[in-house]
């Protein structure tokens, strides 16, 4: 399995989404490390095909049911909607959802630069 964190420097979520995402690997007693990806510009937001942070993808694949792909890859905070309200983290369920599926084909692929 594959875990990975990717955000912005400035982002005021990206370490509340690190302790959620160590918080839910706990409760279901998996150990798996979490690849932490930077992305400072532009560039790298496109490389990643990153629609804003935190964005937690598992094996690939982002933890928001439903999510359609960006357009706008620049470093920027993210909102999710859940249960009808703003929020800058996805809900724990997804995430819970999202570890206890079966591994599929990462379609979110490309160079990553690990932090």
């Amino acid at each position: 399995m594959n875990i990975e964190l990717l955000y912005f420097e400035d982002c005021p979520n990206h370490e509340l989404a690190e302790r959620l995402v160590r918080d839910v690997l706990d409760e279901l007693t998996l150990d798996v490390s979490i690849r932490r990806i930077a992305v400072p510009d532009e560039t790298a937001g496109i490389a990643v095909r990153f629609p804003g942070s935190p964005t937690i993808r598992v094996d690939g694949v982002d933890v928001e049911p439903g999510f359609v792909d960006c357009d706008d890859c620049t470093p920027r905070c993210r909102i999710y909607s859940v249960d009808g309200r703003l929020t800058g983290l996805p809900a724990r369920e997804w995430l819970v959802a999202a570890l206890q599926q079966p591994s599929v084909a990462a379609p979110c692929q490309g160079e990553l630069h690990s932090t």
